[in-house]
């Protein structure tokens, strides 16, 4: 094996921070015991090991064992984070997304409850659909009771989700998707309207092609109960697809997926008709599938200014080897999942650091050269990863399925897929690169590095050019991580600017032009955000949904900037009484509005690491938060007289007329280094505690009627600020990801 240490394996320190927290091993108090140089031997060990069920030597294993030490070691290509975590462990699984069927009946779907639990339990995620499930009113014919729907049912599988990531393991997520012909749609669309349940859900629409030719017809069309395949009455087309727009554009969800284009793609439509996705929505799988990912970095792909495409070739018939590879040392949580993904085969090589490599080739991420380079990078890992299959296949015979699949009598294939594009949110920190096919997150920003300590962060191609070109600065560099984009600095060149573009220096039809370049040589989908300012219209995000169905994307997802983290407080108040207002003093001052003698208000008990914090939150006669008083559980001490400074500078801020989303957003995250956990998660610091606090009191009033804010979610579910360091959130492929410390919504 390799004599390298950790220091040499070009690891930045923020990857070694993300692997000792995340991927290493521990004991059993929880101090780690393996260095990253160890975690790349025992995966490359584990995963070549595979080749000896297929009579190969063992002198051959070994050199295998080099050959994918190099590869991942490098960071040349990564396998999906279970893989990193669990190969040569105990565990075992190495899988991060599975689907599983839910039938029409009260067996099928606790069982599926019952196997997601398992799956959630060993890491993986869970895609469903829901559209088997008779609609809310039908009546049973067991029973002759009535059906409660599949939103109903959705709520125990969120349930169950939420019951396993507070027992302590990686979070579950889930995919859930309805089928847009189902007498439930309505519902669905606007199922996350109350975000206190389905938290732990993504949600898709499933189009079909007729609803999409009705939307353009604007035309009606059948909506069907799957229980007799019976026309229960027609809905317009366009007036469903306005409310999945308009909901989109609210908060992101719920995403779309053109289900009649995914199995126009499907491997094997003769095993099983596809329905559902991973929770992010990039691999669609059939009932019981499982799939194992891993991406190739496109920013070690450049060589003296130029693709360097016999190394690109090289690392993409390796990874094939290696992903085929890990299907049979994988350990399956469920012996109908080993079978099904056996019988298939399926893999799911992507890529991640293109906008590194365009930024190394010096092509702008919204031009027609970066599109033309995009089919062709992805054209030649396709066609390589092809050709390694169906060498595999020589070796060690197809996929069981084969002769029932699209390559029958035309080639042979190890793999029924070979292609997936999904987010790289973690492994792109480890690798150092940018994420995915994404543009970059920014190109300065703010890390949090120890308790209270933050560094900024630059990006390294931009800083060699930033000193190659003159105009290098630290004071600069500190602007634009307030910033995050380049856009408005007059003292960067034009030049510059075109090719160091950020998410929202790019529009969103440019998003979805990339996204289609890459989904023309992917086999199966391709995860990327669409992101929008937010001043973005419901137009806005309504013509991209009809760009991506035009340009033959298998599903979008969007997001708007702000548009959850604004909505979770947003008092929705347009105008307020004079009466009690602040008032502003020649220079601008403010002198906070006068407190009345009698004021309402609720007192929560917040369970921090230094004792229960009780928090009073007392309102203004139009029920706006106006004031906030603490009290420690324990008396005296540091966190009480701390907590009651924080109390009393937010009631400065509110009778100021301080935004309450704002507020919150400034305390929200911040970490000490005795964490509580609460019925709601960790609860970080008291700061933490007292924002958490805000958001219920709002929401409760929102529910009761008395205030009009916008939906309530948690801090990652609003997407603002990590809730484990408070740095700044990336979206990805209906994911979210910390840059700074890797915490990732998603399994």
């Amino acid at each position: 094996m390799q004599s390298a240490t950790s220091a040499n394996l070009g690891l930045n320190s923020n990857a070694v921070k993300v692997l000792e927290k995340r991927y290493l091993r521990r004991d059993r108090e929880g101090r780690v015991t393996e260095a990253p140089l160890d975690m790349f031997q025992r995966v490359a060990r584990t995963i070549a090991r595979a080749d000896l069920l297929y009579d190969r030597p063992l002198e051959e294993v070994q050199e295998l064992e080099k050959r994918f030490f190099d590869l991942i070691s490098s960071c040349d290509f990564l396998p999906n984070s279970p893989t990193l975590m669990n190969a040569g462990r105990r565990l075992g699984q190495l899988s991060a997304c599975f689907v599983l069927p839910v039938e029409d009946s009260m067996d099928s779907i606790f069982d599926a409850v019952k196997n997601a639990a398992m799956i959630h339990k060993s890491g993986g995620g869970t895609g469903f659909s829901f559209s088997r499930l008779r609609p809310s009113g039908d009546v049973v014919g067991s029973t002759k009771g009535i059906s409660s729907g599949p939103i109903s049912f959705m709520t125990v599988f969120d349930a169950a989700t939420e019951t396993i990531k507070q027992g302590g393991t990686r979070r579950g997520a889930n995919m859930g998707i309805l089928r847009v012909d189902h007498p439930d749609i309505l519902e669905f669309v606007t199922a996350k309207d109350n975000n206190a349940r389905l938290n732990n859900f993504n949600i898709s629409v499933a189009l079909t092609e007729d609803f999409m030719r009705a939307v353009e017809a604007d035309a009606e069309y059948d909506i069907r109960n799957p229980h007799d395949g019976t026309v229960t009455r027609r809905l317009g087309a366009r007036k469903v697809f306005d409310l999945i727009v308009e909901h989109a554009w609210t908060n992101g969800e719920p995403g779309i997926i053109f289900i009649d284009r995914i199995n126009a793609g499907n491997p094997t439509p003769s095993v099983g008709e596809i329905e559902s996705t991973n929770p992010c929505g990039e691999q669609p799988l059939l009932p019981y599938e499982s799939c194992n990912l891993g991406s190739i970095n496109l920013a070690r792909m450049v060589t003296g200014g130029a693709v360097d495409w016999e190394k690109l070739k090289r690392v993409t018939r390796e990874a094939v080897h290696f992903l085929d590879n890990v299907i049979d040392v994988n350990r399956y949580p469920l012996p109908k999942i080993e079978e099904t993904t056996k019988s298939n085969r399926k893999i799911g090589l992507g890529v991640m650091g293109w906008a590194d490599m365009l930024i190394q080739l010096q092509i702008p991420y919204n031009s027609e050269e970066a599109l033309k380079l995009a089919e062709k990078v992805m054209g030649l890992i396709q066609t390589e990863g092809q050709l390694a299959s169906e060498s595999l296949a020589e070796a060690r015979g197809d996929f069981p399925n084969h002769s029932r699949s699209v390559f029958a009598g035309q080639r042979r294939m190890r793999n029924a897929t070979i292609t997936t594009i999904a987010p790289t949110g973690t492994l792109s920190i480890i690798a150092g690169c940018s994420s995915g096919v994404e543009p970059l997150f920014a190109v300065s920003f703010v890390r949090n590095v120890l308790e209270g300590t933050k560094m900024v962060e630059v990006n390294p191609y931009f800083e060699r050019m930033a000193k190659e070109k003159g105009f290098w600065s630290r004071e600069l560099i500190e602007k634009i991580a307030d910033q995050g984009t380049i856009h408005d600095f007059t003292e960067i060149p034009e030049d510059v600017k075109s090719i160091f573009m950020t998410a929202h220096d790019i529009t969103p039809l440019d998003h979805i032009r990339m996204q289609a370049a890459f989904q023309k040589r992917t086999d199966n989908a391709v995860s990327k955000t669409v992101n929008f300012p937010y001043s973005a219209t419901v137009e806005d995000v309504e013509e991209v949904y009809l760009q991506a169905y035009h340009l033959g994307c298998k599903g979008v997802t969007v997001y708007r900037d702000g548009s959850r983290d604004q909505q979770v407080l947003s008092t929705g108040a347009t105008g307020r009484s004079e009466k009690g207002e602040p008032t502003v003093d020649s220079v601008g001052r403010i002198t906070p509005k006068e407190r009345p003698e009698v004021m309402h208000g609720v007192t929560r008990i917040m369970k921090t690491g230094c004792g229960n914090l009780y928090v009073t939150i007392n309102e203004d006669e139009e029920g706006n938060p106006f004031e906030v008083f603490t009290q420690m559980g324990k008396a005296g001490g540091c966190a009480a007289s701390q907590a009651e400074a924080i109390g009393r500078l937010v009631s400065m801020a509110f009778r100021s007329n301080i935004s309450v989303s704002e507020i919150v957003k400034q305390l929200k995250g911040i970490s000490c280094h005795n964490k509580g956990w609460g019925p709601g998660g960790p609860v970080l610091s008291c700061s933490d505690a007292i924002a958490t606090a805000i958001e219920r009191f709002v929401t409760d009033k929102r529910r009761a009627g008395t205030l009009e804010v916008g939906e309530e979610t948690d801090s990652m579910a609003g997407h603002g600020a990590c809730p484990e360091c408070g740095g700044a959130v990336e979206h990805e492929g209906g994911c979210a990801v910390c840059r700074s410390c890797g915490f990732t919504r998603c399994a």
